[in-house]
């Protein structure tokens, strides 16, 4: 008999930015990734055929609460500042899900990574909710390695 295998859950998971582990975050929206279709018709040939075109990474989107931490937002100005073609602005992204069991479940590792937006959030005086604050994180290269 089949084992059965449920799905794991999206709420436990931690972010790694340049391998510190960077704590809090609401939400992380990891990258979509897809190819380009090149449609292409050869001599007399009645159909077209489809090639793979480059590979497009998406970007990253990390959440979190605005807290007395401001790496996020230095980050941000390294880049709004030099450039991305510093040294120092891209970073390896890792985020890891994690089981209902606390034990490391998949890996998603980001490549060259630099933020390419940062909002700080909308305030409310009449609101009670948490201020959050949004990086949109530009992205090389994805791999998922578990």
């Amino acid at each position: 008999m089949a084992e059965r295998t449920d799905p794991y859950r999206n709420y436990r998971f931690r972010v790694e930015i340049a391998s510190i582990q960077v704590a809090a975050f609401a939400s992380a929206t990891i990258p979509d990734e897809s190819s380009d279709q090149i449609e292409y018709r050869e001599g007399t040939d009645p159909f077209t055929r489809k090639l793979s075109g480059y590979p497009k990474v998406g970007s990253l989107t990390l959440k979190r609460g605005v807290t007395t931490s401001m790496e996020l937002y230095e980050w941000w100005q390294i880049v709004r500042q030099t450039g991305t073609g510093v040294p120092n602005a891209r970073r390896n992204i890792s985020i890891i899900l994690v089981d209902d069991a606390g034990n490391d479940a998949a890996r998603w590792d980001l490549v060259g990574a630099w933020p390419s937006r940062y909002q700080a959030g909308d305030l409310d005086g009449k609101g009670s909710d948490v201020l959050i604050e949004t990086l949109e994180v530009a992205v090389e290269t994805i791999k998922r390695t578990q």
